[in-house]
């Protein structure tokens, strides 16, 4: 079988699961890890039988990759990764693609360029909850939708420090919370004509609040005249909660992340469906679908591209140039700006 030589960068909670879930794909051989952290490192490495390095360059420069996983924040990684596409190697990051709309168009750019795979982990497209919803959808069994609600709340959820500097980060809840969810949201329904979004965060005074990312924000999404979305979230309200909730004339669809359920308009449940994937489960799914779009172009789709994913970060950008101006936005204008403006008006 043919197997693609593959590395990891950054071994966090996230990249322990993805490089656990690359282990049980067959497609992959992994070679080569690294992380700041060189214990971790060495560690893992010695977990996976391959190599380990606590330098990011030096794991790109000595090696040739067929596949580098990428786990590690952007702001760390970010050079790294485009010297690995300019050596030819694919490219499956976990969400978000980069700090803000302007690096992501950068990425799609050059993978374009070296013609190579690019996509953006999103495990809950492989979910069976909401590829339940979305077939659903795609047999019309909900008559007008009007409107679409999502709720995060990130109640114990551990975020890492370097999450709440602007310069680090690109953004807070929004970008590196809620992304999954934007992502279901602009899947099935495309991206809203108009965004609006209310962003702070729980920071002791003014002044403080300007200097950290937010961790609470409203987000309001016009998709038409008679169809409009919110989404709230929080990292500080409890309990744990990511759900989308979708309101028809005579239906209304809940799901989250094993849970599928039809209510009618009085809350009564018409139908419930329960599954029992996990977050390893649809990792391996992801990733299988990434290898083969390597292996195999010509019959096998790739599922989540960076392009595909520049629709997600056009909304998230939307809300927070909203959150600026105080008026709403359009990610559709943001789409079509040239690769320069949209530098200078993401600086």
């Amino acid at each position: 079988m043919n197997q693609l030589k593959t590395a990891l960068l950054g071994i966090d909670e996230r990249g322990q699961l993805l490089l656990e879930a690359a282990a049980k794909v067959d497609y992959f051989q992994i070679q080569a890890v690294a992380d700041k952290d060189a214990e971790l490192a060495k560690k893992t490495a010695d977990k996976y039988g391959c190599l380990a390095y606590d330098d990011y360059r030096q794991l790109i420069i000595q090696n040739q990759f067929d596949c580098l996983l990428v786990a590690a924040g952007t702001y760390s990684c970010d050079e790294y990764v485009r010297m690995a596409m300019k050596k030819k190697c694919n490219i499956l990051k976990l969400f978000p693609p980069a700090r803000n709309f302007a690096e992501a168009e950068e990425l799609v750019r050059l993978a374009e360029e070296e013609n190579i795979k690019f996509t953006i982990a999103n495990p809950n497209r492989f979910a069976q909850s909401f590829l339940t919803l979305k077939k659903f959808l795609q047999e019309n069994r909900i008559e007008q939708i009007f409107l679409i609600t999502a709720v995060y709340n990130g109640a114990n959820e551990h975020t890492p420090p370097w999450q709440a500097d602007p310069k680090l980060a690109g953004g807070g809840v929004l970008l590196h919370n809620c992304y999954e969810i934007i992502d279901q949201i602009v899947w099935n329904f495309g991206i809203p004509q108009q965004v609006y979004s209310l962003n702070t965060n729980q920071a002791a005074d003014k002044q403080q609040r300007l200097y950290l990312t937010e961790d609470t924000a409203v987000v309001t999404m016009k998709f038409a005249d008679t169809l409009f979305g919110t989404l709230t979230a929080g990292r500080t309200i409890g309990p744990g909660q990511n759900s989308l909730k979708i309101y028809g004339k005579d239906k209304t669809l809940t799901v989250s992340d094993n849970l599928f359920v039809v209510s009618d308009h009085l809350g009564q449940t018409i139908e419930e469906v329960k599954h029992g994937d996990d977050r390893i489960c649809r990792m391996k799914d992801v990733l299988e679908n990434f290898a083969l779009s390597i292996l195999s172009p010509d019959t096998n789709r790739l599922y989540s591209s960076g392009k595909e994913n520049l629709k997600n970060m056009a909304v998230i950008e939307s809300a927070y140039l909203s959150g600026r101006t105080g008026m709403p936005e359009e990610p559709a204008r943001i789409l079509q700006i040239p690769s320069s403006s949209a530098v200078t008006a993401a600086i």
